[in-house]
């Protein structure tokens, strides 16, 4: 079985992604026929909350009413702007992250404000997901201002002090300045592309899922897939060793996605290179013990 813990979709179509209106988001039924085709048996659908994200929102609202549609496909995650309610640090989040996980959502995310992790107002939805028992799927950013997503320096040295200072909530790392920071050589140049070849010693990501218990990872979009498969030695052992702390996703969120994540994990288990126990667990038995889906 492949959960995938990373998706998006919209009610209905309205506004194009790109200004030539011919790239858009995917409807419920265009994702399920993805899902089809690459073998994805069930997908957590995460809302559109921040507006340096989107170009058409899709509400918590919206994704509640499409996991109550089609209940055998899509999960929900809720995600609540860190700015919402009063633009304050002491703007109670957990009243929505409560109402939301009990209308079922499963997580928050996908997080992606162009603040800094260490900004107070941050600082303060991580603190009610934490109250909330609730784990965090998050994008990282390079710079705060054109760009979307949680913003971090070279080494990841916020996200670190968050997992630091929450140590009860579980963070999922995601996204190309993520990724980049899986080998000891990555740069300022290159931390928010896809660097090639050989990976070095000295990574983050690798000291950060050995150090804290609370940092898991994705493996979706091309940053996740290429992070895993540049250097193909390297990405089994890494497989191997932390079997327990990644997660199955694509980042679906057109008609026109065909990624290649289930292939490749198929791949690699049929032709030995991880084992049957790290396929299932990262797969969908680590999705489902720590956001308790119950499968």
């Amino acid at each position: 079985m492949f959960i995938d813990v990373h998706m998006h979709v919209v009610r209905k179509k309205t506004l194009a992604r790109n200004e030539a209106g011919d790239y858009f988001y995917a409807t419920p039924e265009e994702q399920i026929q993805l899902m089809d085709k690459t073998g994805v048996d069930k997908g957590i659908l995460s809302p559109y909350a921040n507006p340096e994200a989107v170009t058409q929102y899709a509400t918590v609202e919206d994704v509640l009413e499409i996991c109550e549609t089609y209940p055998d496909r899509f999960i929900p995650f809720c995600s609540v702007d860190p700015r919402a309610i009063s633009n304050s640090p002491d703007a109670n989040l957990s009243r929505h992250l409560a109402y939301y996980k009990e209308r079922g959502c499963k997580g928050v995310g996908e997080v992606c404000p162009n603040l800094y992790f260490d900004d107070p107002l941050v600082m303060n939805l991580f603190k009610h997901c934490e109250m909330c028992e609730m784990p965090v799927l998050f994008h990282i950013a390079v710079k705060v201002g054109g760009a979307y997503g949680i913003a971090d320096d070279l080494h990841l040295p916020r996200l670190e002090k968050c997992l630091q200072t929450f140590p009860g909530l579980i963070f999922i790392g995601h996204s190309q300045a993520y990724w980049s920071e899986i080998g000891g050589d990555v740069t300022e140049e290159n931390r928010n592309r896809y660097p090639e070849g050989k990976i070095g010693p000295g990574g983050v990501v690798p000291r950060l899922l050995e150090q804290y218990p609370n940092m898991y990872a994705e493996i979706s979009a091309r940053s996740g897939l290429h992070a895993l498969t540049r250097d193909p030695e390297f990405g089994h052992e890494f497989i191997d060793r932390f079997q327990d702390k990644l997660l199955f996703g694509t980042d679906t969120s057109s008609p026109t996605n065909d990624h290649r994540h289930a292939e490749v994990m198929r791949t690699l288990h049929s032709e030995t290179h991880i084992s049957t126990e790290a396929f299932e667990k990262i797969s969908w038995q680590n999705a489902n013990r720590i956001l308790k889906l119950g499968l």
